[in-house]
């Protein structure tokens, strides 16, 4: 009996230290387990924390291409309008280009036409040059033939007033003719005797008559009544002191001399035309009635267009 209960004894003490090797066992693998799981909980926080360090990193990294995109972007606008503006530029170029290619073009048209123009002035100016000697000697004839009938007139002490430009020689008349006539007074023919022939003569000598175009005798009224009636009484006036010279012209001009006065003479009347002004610039009737003899030379009209000529080439037209 008591080796039995002995027996008993040992197959408890068996069985719990099996217990205790296995509750040991088991605490192990707890262990095991705590450490493993320890372990994973913090391999999966290294995890998750390198995930959102590398979740930051992304997103810095995202954030830098982000702005390097917005950069490049900006870049790329910039560029673009810098690209915009070298274009404009370069239209503006093409057109500026076009445009002094044009005023290149209008310049040497210009320029051709200056050329023109300095050629045609060249031209004006060389004919000025042998036309001004011709002018000189014309001049110079008229100034001769005036300061001839001066000294002519005084050699014969004839009081006359002669125009020391045109040489006209202006008869009152007043004198040779009675108010409102026509007629010749006996006075007036006294005085035709004492100044025609004078001024005749001079007119005709050989060295004038080359020169010479016509004589003239003009007839002028003041300004009273109608201008028909005026024109007619001027032109018989005129008419009356020419009818007179060709009278009395035997008595001092040989018959070449009658010849060329006969080519020569004519006869105008101006009725209330160019009246005489005084002082204070009121008509002088007493003056305004008169009758003009007055000559003309061939080139007269010759020098007033040459006059034209070198006023057109002084004013650079």
């Amino acid at each position: 009996m008591r080796r039995r209960k002995k027996s008993d004894n040992g197959g408890f003490n068996i069985w719990r230290s099996y217990s205790d090797m296995m509750a040991g066992v088991l605490l192990l693998f707890v262990l095991i387990m705590c450490v493993t799981l320890f372990q994973a909980q913090k391999s999966y926080n290294d995890s998750i924390k390198e995930r959102d360090e590398k979740i930051a990193l992304q997103e810095q990294y995202t954030l830098e291409l982000l702005a390097q995109q917005n950069a490049l972007e900006e870049k790329e606008g910039l560029l673009k309008n810098q690209d915009e503006q070298l274009k404009s530029q370069d239209e503006k170029l093409e057109e500026q280009k076009l445009l002094l290619a044009e005023l290149a073009a209008k310049l040497k048209e210009q320029e051709k036409t200056l050329n023109a123009q300095q050629t045609s002035l060249d031209e004006k100016t060389a004919l000025l040059k042998d036309q001004q000697a011709q002018i000189d000697q014309i001049i110079g004839v008229k100034a001769e033939v005036v300061e001839s009938l001066r000294k002519e007139f005084a050699k014969n002490n004839v009081n006359v007033d002669i125009d020391s430009q045109t040489g006209a020689l202006a008869l009152d008349a007043n004198v040779m003719f009675d108010y409102n006539e026509a007629e010749l007074t006996e006075e007036g023919k006294s005085a035709l005797e004492q100044v025609l022939p004078i001024y005749c003569k001079v007119l005709l000598e050989e060295e004038h008559m080359p020169y010479l175009a016509e004589i003239i005798i003009d007839g002028y009224t003041d300004t009273d009544g109608d201008y028909s009636y005026n024109l007619e009484l001027s032109q018989q006036r005129s008419l009356a002191v020419a009818q007179y010279l060709l009278d009395i012209q035997y008595e001092f001009l040989n018959d070449s001399q009658i010849k060329s006065l006969e080519n020569y003479l004519t006869v105008n009347g101006h009725s209330m035309a160019n009246p005489i002004l005084d002082a204070e610039g009121n008509v002088d009737k007493d003056a305004s009635r008169r009758v003009e003899v007055k000559f003309r030379l061939k080139d007269d009209e010759m020098i007033s267009e040459l006059n034209k000529i070198m006023s057109d080439v002084s004013s650079g037209e």
